[in-house]
């Protein structure tokens, strides 16, 4: 499936397959858009230049721009899981202690 995405740093719009998190050009975060390929495509060129120009606006930008709400299923987002595995914190009373004393242990 193809998504629209933005990246501030290129001031470019992109067509990208899958909901890509970095820009193609510069490799910086690219913001996700709320607009479909067939509406993107349906503009001509001066309604494109316009929506970019709109998207490069620190106030429009966040309106345009979408949320991927699944992205705990992603490839992406499975492999950086296994790069950066989530400590689990472990809390337990020591008895020989007063419990402010408790220990807090890290796993």
């Amino acid at each position: 499936m193809m998504y629209m995405h933005y990246c501030k740093r290129c001031h470019r719009v992109y067509m990208l397959n899958g909901h890509k998190q970095r820009c193609p050009k510069c490799r910086e975060s690219i913001t996700e858009l709320k607009i479909t390929y067939m509406d993107y495509v349906a503009m001509d060129m001066e309604a494109r230049k316009q929506f970019t120009k709109s998207c490069g606006d620190e106030e429009q930008l966040p309106k345009l721009s979408t949320t991927y709400r699944m992205y705990k299923y992603s490839k992406w987002y499975k492999e950086l899981q296994k790069q950066f595995p989530q400590t689990t914190i472990i809390n337990y009373p020591m008895a020989d202690r007063t419990p402010v004393e408790n220990a807090m242990s890290m796993v």
